[in-house]
């Protein structure tokens, strides 16, 4: 048998102010997404912004449905919506935060296993990396450089 360890690299910052100037605003977009977050069931609200190629920045924000498994998370919503709006840009960085009515969230708040497999689905599509940058409401602000360092072991068209 024959081992196999897989690395990742990711960036850690002390906070949002750390970030360059750019991302800051991106996260900034973000943190406005999140606050117009329809989440009136988890009281868990999470914005996504997505810096374009051309410059444009597409939000989103979870979207929540008395029916569960209807809602949509914010990444899905914002690489959906830059998807059908932007079909031939490149999308470059994602900045997301998340905040909790109940609480405060201040650990970075990765995204979800079906939202990694969409990102990975359009890092794919454009060959080339979407970092992402996320954080909670408060705190550490973490990069990953790529989809493929948050889901190594990404299942795609390949396997088709």
């Amino acid at each position: 048998m024959k081992k196999h360890i897989l690395e990742i690299a990711l960036e850690v910052y002390d906070s949002v102010s750390e970030l360059p100037e750019e991302i800051q605003q991106l996260m900034e977009k973000a943190q406005q997404s999140r606050d117009e977050a329809y989440a009136p069931y988890s009281r868990f609200k999470v914005g996504a912004a997505i810096q374009m190629e051309n410059g444009h920045i597409v939000t989103g924000n979870n979207q929540e449905n008395a029916a569960f498994p209807s809602g949509l998370c914010a990444e899905r919503v914002a690489i959906f919506h830059a998807g059908a709006t932007y079909p031939d840009v490149r999308m470059d960085v994602m900045a997301l935060t998340a905040k909790s009515l109940n609480q405060e969230v201040n650990t970075p708040t990765p995204p979800c296993g079906a939202c990694r497999q969409s990102i990975a689905e359009y890092e794919k599509k454009q060959k080339s990396p979407i970092a992402i940058y996320f954080m909670g409401e408060t705190g550490k602000v973490v990069k990953a450089s790529s989809i493929s360092d948050l889901l190594p072991l990404l299942f795609d068209s390949s396997f088709l």
